[in-house]
């Protein structure tokens, strides 16, 4: 019994050393076959140059149009896996192979990192989009969700089963809850319950050497690590377990938008004061852009929130601690949980809950992002630059999340994402623009500006920055010399001190750098 199975290993090896005129796909595909317990068709899950579908996959739940442009390098292949354990001889096969592996869930890369590479070629994409099971457990009050499903999914299954259950991660339906939830993950629940990552009771990853790992069998550190880390340097997680947070009957939402002419600045100035301490169970987020026409441009500002109660408590709690609001029963929305995701997601009052089950984003843009972190108000004139900076680009966003609440009762370091108490609002910047490579360089160059003009308003020492909304201006990895002090440039940014045990995880989990991209943990050398 042993010398057949002995043989086997030797002969599969020999051919794969003798392979050198086969392609990589069907080097994949024959250590898929010899990895997987069951036999399979694997090549009808695999996606080259050539195949008709190739475009329309790729393209499927990309974001960043800039990442999708012929000059962005393109996967070898894309494997779409059907399994757990697809994905698991995926691991071992690329591992084996020498064969570069990007992993994508939902797509929302920020700088494409799950479905491009700029440091090494060739390289793959294993694309999870097919692993989308959610078991809800009313009783149990937790759902095991599986990495390719979108959040949105996630939220109208827990409706399905329940009105009165919830749980606190993003705004945005089609986010993917693979690198979703290893980023962090807030939301409108954030103030009352803390992020998607602060509500992970389990997961199930495969790791460097190719095991599927639970909780219990990975051990509390890398546990710890796959909370807040960003995708793609520790496994690739296949399942999380998260613990369902209780949501009232009725929630109100409102939108509230004011411009320059009716006294923004000053207004978003007390906001900066208010929104931090206000009741726990009230998110109001800020909108920021400029409107108007070519002979006259303005600033406006838009308070969009979401209170986990009825509108005469809401308006009783923006009497007492926001009157500067000026909010009134008719600005007011009275609706259910499950309602209010579609609202802060921006669908239209009438829209069905089951929009959430499409799983595909509607925003595709070519855009430049980044973020920061604020830990004392701006004063009104710093806000009158910044306007006077937005009013000058075609087409700018910023959106100002409050902090506070129960993301202020957690330490730093309970898991790895660091902003938590003292941090008031969190900063997103993006530029959009429509013409591919036209004017990039423009936009790309105004947005580094604005960053730059920011800097004495916002944390320091380190400049604090959210790591899913990558941005690789703040460093990069470089193919086979990842070190410690190079990444040290933006992982003190997005994980403060955390980053010192990440990287120590890293290396006991993945000494050979097997899960890696431009900004993924670095081992320390062996």
């Amino acid at each position: 019994m042993v010398l057949p199975s002995y043989l086997a290993i030797l002969f599969f090896l020999l051919s794969v050393s003798l392979t050198a005129s086969a392609s990589i796909q069907e080097s994949f595909v024959q250590c898929l076959n010899f990895n997987s317990e069951k036999s399979f068709p694997f090549h009808t899950s695999i996606y080259t140059p050539n195949t008709p579908s190739f475009t329309t996959i790729l393209e499927s739940s990309a974001q960043n149009l800039r990442y999708l442009e012929p000059s962005a390098p393109k996967p070898a292949f894309i494997f779409s896996p059907l399994t757990d354990s697809h994905v698991q001889a995926s691991v071992i096969c690329s591992k084996k192979l020498g064969i570069h592996l990007r992993v994508r869930s939902g797509g929302h890369d920020y700088e494409g990192l799950s479905y491009v590479s700029e440091i090494e070629t060739p390289f793959i994409v294993v694309d999870l989009a097919k692993l989308r099971t959610i078991n809800v457990d009313i009783k149990g009050n937790t759902a095991w969700i599986q990495a390719g499903a979108t959040i949105g999914e996630v939220y109208y299954r827990i409706y399905e089963k329940s009105s009165v259950h919830g749980y606190p991660a993003g705004l945005c339906a089609s986010l993917g809850v693979g690198g979703h939830i290893t980023g962090g993950a807030y939301g409108s629940l954030m103030r009352k319950y803390g992020l998607g990552a602060d509500n992970v009771l389990d997961a199930r990853i495969v790791d460097a050497n190719g095991r599927i790992l639970d909780r219990a069998a990975m051990g509390e550190d890398l546990f710890w690590a796959i909370r807040g880390s960003g995708g793609g340097s520790f496994g690739v997680l296949l399942w999380w377990k998260i613990k369902l947070v209780p949501v009232p009957p009725t929630v109100t939402v409102f939108t509230v938008t004011k411009t320059l002419e009716q006294g923004a600045t000053k207004l978003l100035h007390r906001w900066q004061e208010v929104a931090p301490f206000i009741d726990d169970n009230l998110f109001i987020r800020v909108i920021i852009q400029p409107a108007g026409n070519k002979t006259h441009r303005t600033i406006t500002t838009t308070y969009n929130a979401l209170f986990l109660g009825e509108a005469r408590a809401l308006l009783q709690v923006a009497k007492t601690s926001f009157p500067e609001l000026g909010l009134t029963r008719k600005d007011l929305l009275e609706t259910s949980w499950i309602k209010s995701v579609l609202y802060i997601a921006g669908y239209p009052n009438n829209t069905p809950p089951e929009v959430l089950l499409k799983g595909k984003s509607t925003f595709k843009n070519y855009f430049k992002a980044k973020s920061d972190f604020v830990r004392e108000p701006i004063p009104e004139p710093g806000l009158e630059g910044l306007w006077l900076r937005l009013l000058a680009e075609d087409s700018p966003l910023m959106i100002w999340n409050p902090y506070g609440g129960r993301m202020s009762q957690f330490s730093e370091s309970d898991i790895p994402f660091p902003h938590r108490n003292g941090t008031l609002y969190k900063i997103q910047y993006l530029t959009l623009w429509q013409d591919a490579d036209i004017n990039a360089a423009k936009h790309i160059d105004w947005i580094r500006k604005v960053y730059n003009y920011m800097t004495p308003y916002v944390s320091k020492f380190p400049r604090e920055a959210y790591v899913n909304y990558r941005d690789l201006d703040l460093g990069v990895n470089t193919k086979n010399s990842t070190n410690y002090i190079q990444a040290s440039s933006w992982g003190h940014r997005y994980f403060k001190d955390n980053f010192d045990r990440l990287v120590k995880i890293k290396t006991k989990v993945d000494p050979e750098n097997v899960f890696r991209h431009e900004q993924s943990i670095p081992p320390l050398p062996l």
